[in-house]
């Protein structure tokens, strides 16, 4: 054992014999292998406490260092933390080499661990710089006990990670501080892409068997997650080594709570990311006897034996590495041009590239020419087409096979000579070889090459294209040029293959089914000036269609493509491509729907994004519209930029719920607040907190900035506890409470003016204030609005937030999942809209031409004013009723202003459009004659409404609550109905006959007519029934579903039924047996999703029992054999009632949430 920790042993003697108590202490010492089984019952024959502690540290001071530090992490993790700290200070550093060539005394354990791990091989010819490894080494052995950040920094070409790779390649720290392994990754400078890249392929590489997940990860935020999965339970207490780091935010994504060493120029990179740091600086370069020795070794000569021109040529070098190493390589190959070379790097006769180079090296690009020109001519022409490279970027060697048009091993060959010539690198990964330059080498080829590095690009793309034939790689090869194709074809200006490609569906398709949507939306940003110059109408057709759909094509399974550009507009190009492809699928017997009634939905929206992980509770534009804040139920406040939706900042804001954020009207600040009751004032840059105020009693929902006076800041905020605040930033103090609603206060808001405040409120009220003497100024009551006309109507009505417009005449409201425009002047309804879920927030651009929403469908919206507001308010309720004739489908609904419209399902056409009802109808009916039409109304009457002469002829009261559906028999005599009750009503309502089902336990969901007079009822109970509509007698009762069963359907031979339930399955049985046939769900979906996208509310048998349709978050089409989906239709809405089908199972009739109608006809 060193004497030092020998003598801190014996200096905190007493005090660690006091305390301590062995039984678990040597538990651990037991485990490390520093204390044996003998020595352990040699201690326990001690009778007191003390006594056994004295012998403890007797026979640790008999012992070595590895006893000592497993004495020490024993102490740490059993709590002694004071008495750890009495031993830190002297804890022995072990190292096992002392030679020159460590990587020549490194076990084979050691081998295997840093090959597995990615960790670069140690030069051919190194020098330990022993001192500098050790240094690192130190704070490694910090990060055994708790998760923390090694920081290696210093100047550029300094050796960070030769020196990084040198400390990891010692035993007892691999196998006592990270016996889970260690992971290098090689990151650089990253743009969000990039990014996702690099951990997209760390992910891969820790999950090879698949345990954790079948696809690399689609976003950064999905990738930090698997990540953190992976190190906490698959490779538990490894080191992450992330080598040349840039960017803090970069950093972010890595910061997995796990031990992490970094190398990088940036001493201050790690200060964004939270945890115990430990900082390493390095020296500049190698001293001048080191650089000397590199020397030796190369020309295999003592250093003694050297010629004198050496010393001049290592002052030439200024002491960098890889230049040593360049130089070296040279002589090794021409040992008599010693002074040849010192005179070419002293005269300076090599073309200098400092002007284009980040880079301060005066000899570097000297030795650089040298190392090039001394290659064989085919060599050098070789070594020219490493150019179109970028940076930080490991490329496989079937790269090179492509572009040289030659086999993997002969590749292998060329690149082990630039490799050997210290003119290349190379990394491996199992079998797999990876090369990459340094970002010097790089610079170097870029400048030298500049002329040339068009020719260069357009040589890859022609080489990708004679071997792939097509744009479409295999997918075991296909990573590098999904990522770079663009990329090459941008560079060589092939403007004409770069629209063929991204305007292709099937680039699209292939490319986001593996990486996700996120590099190809980069993508259309990167390269928007060359595509529009193309076709500026189809690359707007492809940006909208990603831009909107970006949602669907991350999430598992993979939506089908093809369908999904079925739905863009009929003159659009992603239609055009979407059409033909489904026309050549069909002959392979694919399957689609085309929705025949498209023309009539108006896309008020631009840009659809998802940057939290849970609801999003608000999001702002700042000022100039560049940037947009957004924050939520994940406890963080996130700045992304408007147009690509790029991440700026993210900060863990709050311990609780972040309900709201604001920029300041200078754009430099964001405040938020939180259910924590704390409202938090940022900077928008940095993210550092600047204050924090506290008075509030409850929670926090709202703060905004004032919109004029940059420089006296004032700050509204209100709360649970009623009250609306102002604050003053400067004095940062509250300036005046407002008082005077009756509920809690949901939001606030500064007129542009900064004149008056406006207020909504849980009491169903908006109020506005006047800011100079806070009194009240007026109050309108959305809530009477809200509930004419809608499906809340006996629901409290929450207004939830309000926006002004730029000129102060318009308020923006939402309540539910509804947004009314008003009028301030004449409290008058401009326009209303909907989201698929409750909004929670509404905010006007500065210049009021978009809005933006956030919502519980984790979606923040774009919405463009006027769009909305020439939109008409009326929108159809899910209550419809569906004819399908010979050349026409006829709808009959209800839509929200409480009037019933016969509509023509192809043309859009409203027939028919009755005066409103003073009561809320519920439900409706239309007669195969479409002369007589039923519709239930809120207080249980059924009425018969004759469509001609537009009177009502009969009516019955026989519901005590709001009849939900009602249904003609096929005699037209008879009406059947039901409410919220559990009973169902036959009324002939010619006779006036009427006869009640009474047996369900609970409210009944739903009912179906069949044939000889039996109808199938199934309920809140789980239960279907079927009955005999003019007897009224129950014929069968079967359990089905453990929880409500919302759909229920016949197969056309009466051979079988399906079911589908609250619990997110439709099931097949055997009608005569009762036996389950097939479960319908998928389990290869994201997390939190079922296979129908919510409760399957409706089901639907084809005429020869093949095929099962199932409506519910989204519409599916099931092969009933074998259970398999065949196609999915996603609605712009969700929460889908009912579903009709036409007796020939080719057209589908369904209203989603937002009002919006689909007419679908099956492809032919």
């Amino acid at each position: 054992m060193d004497l030092k920790a020998r003598n801190c042993l014996l200096q905190n003697r007493e005090a660690l014999e006091k305390d301590i108590k062995t039984s678990y202490i040597m538990d651990h010492m037991i485990s490390d292998e520093t204390l044996t089984l003998l020595e352990e019952e040699k201690i326990k024959a001690w009778t007191t406490q003390r006594e056994r502690a004295a012998a403890l540290l007797k026979i640790i001071l008999s012992k070595d260092n590895y006893a000592y530090i497993s004495f020490y992490n024993a102490l740490l993790h059993e709590g002694y933390i004071h008495l750890a700290d009495l031993l830190h200070d002297d804890i022995p550093i072990i190292f096992p080499y002392n030679g020159k060539n460590s990587m020549d005394r490194a076990t084979s354990y050691v081998k295997t661990v840093l090959c597995e791990g990615g960790v670069p091989q140690l030069p051919m010819f190194f020098v330990t710089r022993s001192e500098q490894a050790k240094r690192i080494q130190q704070k490694l052995l910090k990060l055994k006990s708790d998760p923390g950040w090694v920081i290696v920094f210093g100047m550029a070409g300094c050796g960070k990670t030769v020196l990084a790779a040198e400390a990891l390649r010692d035993y007892s720290l691999l196998q006592d501080c990270f016996p889970g392994g260690v992971h290098w990754v090689s990151v650089g400078k990253q743009d969000k892409a990039g990014l996702l890249m690099k951990l997209q392929n760390l992910c891969v590489r820790l999950d090879q068997d698949l345990m954790y997940s079948q696809r690399p990860p689609l976003n950064i935020e999905e990738a930090k997650d698997r990540l953190r999965l992976l190190l906490l339970r698959k490779y538990p207490r490894s080191l992450l080594v992330l080598d040349d780091i840039w960017d803090s935010w970069v950093l972010k994504a890595f910061d997995c709570n796990g031990q992490v060493l970094i190398t990088s120029r940036d001493r201050s990179v790690a200060d964004s990311v939270p945890g115990n740091k430990y900082e390493v600086s390095l020296e500049s370069g190698l001293s001048h006897e080191k650089a000397l020795e590199i020397l030796s070794l190369y020309v295999n000569m003592e250093m003694s034996e050297l010629p004198e021109e050496a010393d001049s040529i290592v002052r030439e070098c200024k002491g960098s590495p890889l230049v040593v190493s360049l130089i070296g390589a040279l002589l090794r190959d021409f040992p008599d041009r010693w002074e040849y070379y010192l005179k070419q790097l002293q005269n300076k006769q090599f073309k200098r590239i400092r002007k284009s180079s980040s880079y301060d090296y005066e000899a570097l690009d000297e030795a650089m020419s040298i190392s090039v020109e001394v290659l064989r001519e085919d060599f050098r022409d070789y070594y020219r087409d490493l150019s179109v490279l970028q940076k930080d970027v490991k490329v496989p060697s079937k790269v090179f096979c492509v572009l040289w048009d030659i086999e993997t091993e002969e590749a292998e060959d060329k690149l082990q000579q630039f490799v050997n010539k210290s003119l290349l690198f190379c990394d491996r990964n199992g079998k797999s070889f990876y090369y990459y330059l340094h970002d010097l080498q790089l610079d170097f080829l870029t400048e030298k090459n500049r002329s040339q590095l068009q020719v260069l690009h357009k040589n890859v793309v022609q080489q990708y294209k004679k071997h792939y034939k097509q744009y479409i790689p295999s997918q075991e090869d296909c990573m590098y040029w999904y990522n770079f194709l663009a990329y090459h074809m941008a560079s060589a200006g092939m403007h004409n293959e770069l629209c063929a490609l991204m305007f292709s569906l099937d680039w699209i398709k292939a490319k986001t089914e593996l990486i996700g949507p996120a590099h190809l939306i980069h993508e259309y940003v990167e390269y928007s000036q060359i595509l529009d110059q193309k076709d500026s109408i189809a690359c707007e057709n492809f940006q909208e269609f990603l831009s909107l759909n970006g949602h669907l094509l991350g999430r598992q399974p993979f939506p089908d493509i093809v369908q999904l550009g079925l739905c863009q507009p009929e003159n659009s190009e992603v239609y055009r491509q979407a059409k033909l492809r489904a026309r050549q699928e069909l002959d392979k017997g694919g399957f689609y729907v085309e929705w025949v009634n498209k023309k009539s939905m108006k896309n008020l929206y631009r840009l659809v994004v998802r940057p939290h992980k849970d609801a999003v509770y608000h999001a702002c534009f700042s000022q100039d519209r560049k940037r947009i804040a957004s924050c939520g139920a994940d406890k963080t406040l996130q700045v992304f930029k408007t147009e690509s939706g790029e991440k700026l900042l993210e900060v863990k804001a709050h311990d609780d719920e972040v309900l709201c954020c604001t920029f300041s009207s200078d754009g430099e600040f964001v405040a938020t607040c939180s259910v924590d009751k704390k409202v938090k004032v940022w900077s928008s840059r940095t993210g550092r907190l600047l204050c924090v105020f506290e008075e509030h009693t409850e929670q926090v929902n709202c703060c905004q900035f004032n919109n004029m006076n940059y420089h006296q800041l004032q700050l509204a905020t209100c709360s649970n506890d009623t009250c609306i605040k102002l604050w003053d930033l400067k004095k940062r103090c509250c300036r005046n409470t407002l008082f005077g609603h009756a509920g809690s206060v949901t939001h606030c808001r500064f007129s542009p003016d900064d004149k008056y405040v406006a207020s909504c409120s849980a009491d169903g009220t908006l109020k506005l204030w006047y800011v100079q003497s806070a009194n009240e100024m007026k109050t309108v009551h959305i809530g009477d609005d809200f509930r004419k006309g809608d499906e809340y109507h006996d629901m409290e009505v929450l207004v939830k937030c309000c926006s002004w417009s730029s000129n102060s005449a318009i308020v923006m409201v939402a309540a539910k999942n509804k947004l009314f425009i008003w009028n301030i002047e004449s409290s008058s309804k401009i326009a209303d809209c909907r989201h698929m879920s409750g909004i929670h927030s509404v905010t006007f651009s500065s210049d009021g031409s978009l809005f933006l929403t956030s919502s519980n469908d984790q979606t923040i919206r774009v919405w463009e004013t006027n769009k909305v507001c020439k939109s008409s308010a009326v929108v159809l309720k899910h209550n419809i009723d569906v004819l399908f004739l010979a050349n026409e489908v006829m709808i009959l609904a209800v839509d929200s202003s409480k009037h019933l419209q016969l509509i023509n399902g192809y043309t859009g056409q409203t027939i028919y459009w009755n005066e409103g009802q003073e009561l809320l109808i519920c439900c409706c009916c239309l007669y195969e004659d479409m002369q007589m039409a039923a519709f239930g109304e809120e207080n249980g009457t059924v009425k018969v409404l004759n469509l001609s002469s537009r009177k009502v002829v009969k009516s019955k009261s026989g519901h005590k609550t709001a009849v939900r559906h009602c249904q003609f028999t096929s005699n037209g005599k008879t009406v059947i109905s039901s409410s919220d009750e559990s009973t169902i009503q036959v009324w002939n309502w010619q006779s006036d006959e009427c006869l009640l089902l009474e047996g369900h336990m609970e409210s009944v969901k739903n009912f179906h007519l069949l044939k000889h007079s039996k109808l199938l009822s199934w309920s809140f109970d789980g239960t279907v029934k079927l009955w005999n509509t003019v007897t009224g007698e129950l014929e069968k009762d079967l359990i089905c579903h453990e929880g409500t069963i919302h759909s229920c359907a016949v197969s056309p031979d009466a051979t079988m039924f399906s079911t589908g339930s609250a619990d997110k399955t439709a099931k097949v049985w055997n009608v005569l047996k009762g036996e389950l046939l097939h479960l319908c769900s998928s389990v290869s979906v994201d997390e939190g999703e079922s296979a129908h996208g919510g409760w399957v509310t409706d089901l639907c048998f084809s005429p020869d029992s093949k095929i099962l349709v199932s409506s519910g978050g989204y519409i599916k089409w099931w092969n009933v054999d074998t259970g398999e989906p065949l196609q999915t239709f996603y609605t712009n809405g969700t929460n889908l009632q009912s579903l009709y089908v036409s007796s020939d199972f080719k057209v589908f009739v369904t209203v989603d949430n937002l009002g919006i109608l689909y007419v679908l006809r099956i492809m032919e």
